[in-house]
């Protein structure tokens, strides 16, 4: 068996006993916090252990991007300040009077000078 192999048999149960003892440690993190802050502040029901994993997955997938990094930002950003960097002094401008009127942010800078 070459050595590539070895490696993965040992890391793959690894990982899983650290997702598993990741998901037992967030679930409980949550269900304390839900249980102390809810029911005095709002007067909510305490909840579950398996509704705290729950509620810990919905607020994964809503504000975790489900391991999305924003990559696809930043290659967006990359790539237009790419375009940026090869246009004239004067096209960046007309760029930027054409976004400005676009999204409505009003005169560029020159024309509220000459005002």
């Amino acid at each position: 068996m070459n050595r590539k192999w070895k490696k993965l048999i040992f890391i793959a149960p690894l990982a899983i006993l650290g997702i598993l003892v990741f998901m037992a440690i967030g679930g409980e993190v949550v269900l304390l916090l839900w249980n102390w802050l809810m029911p005095p502040l709002f007067g909510w029901h305490q909840i579950a252990f398996w509704q705290a994993l729950g509620l810990l997955a919905l607020c994964r997938i809503l504000f975790g991007g489900l391991g999305c990094h924003r990559s696809a930002r930043s290659n967006v950003r990359r790539r237009m300040e790419e375009r940026c960097e090869s246009m004239t002094p004067e096209e960046r401008e007309r760029f930027r009077q054409s976004m400005r009127e676009r999204w409505g942010f009003g005169p560029s800078t020159g024309e509220s000078k000459g005002q």
